[in-house]
């Protein structure tokens, strides 16, 4: 099985915090027809994105498809979330051990940390399996 990058996590980030290029003229607010018809420097947004990546210990997986359940809530959950990517980046055919990645898209690095801690913790919490390793970074 291909490893999924963190590059790959990353650019799935972006994609869903996409946006929407086709909306109907009607949608857009006062405010950001003001911003968009004012002339002068356009205002620059930079995003930060922290990558979030742990490596499970697993117990009693006797093929991959017990080991997908065990991490069936943490695709479920995080995934579905519009600032994040999770995916298994490492590990994908071994019974043991489990690497997960989960890139996060913010305004600063201070609302990133935050969110990062608020997702460690609340993984340690859902996901039945030993977290032996955490590795963050911001970029």
């Amino acid at each position: 099985m291909a490893e999924r990058s963190v590059q790959g996590c990353i650019h799935s980030v972006f994609w869903k915090a996409r946006p929407r290029r086709f909306q109907h003229p009607k949608t857009m607010s006062e405010a950001l027809r003001k911003l968009l018809n004012q002339s002068g420097p356009t205002p620059v947004i930079t995003p930060h994105v922290g990558v979030l990546t742990l490596h499970f210990q697993l117990y009693g997986c006797e093929d991959l498809k017990a080991k997908r359940k065990v991490f069936t809530a943490l695709k479920a959950v995080w995934g579905r979330e519009p600032d994040l990517a999770v995916a298994e980046t490492a590990d994908q055919d071994a019974l043991d051990c489990a690497t997960w990645t989960i890139a996060s898209l913010g305004s600063s690095t201070q609302q990133i940390t935050q969110r990062l801690d608020q997702i460690e913790k609340a993984i340690q919490e859902r996901i039945d399996a030993a977290i032996l390793d955490v590795h963050r970074e911001i970029l």
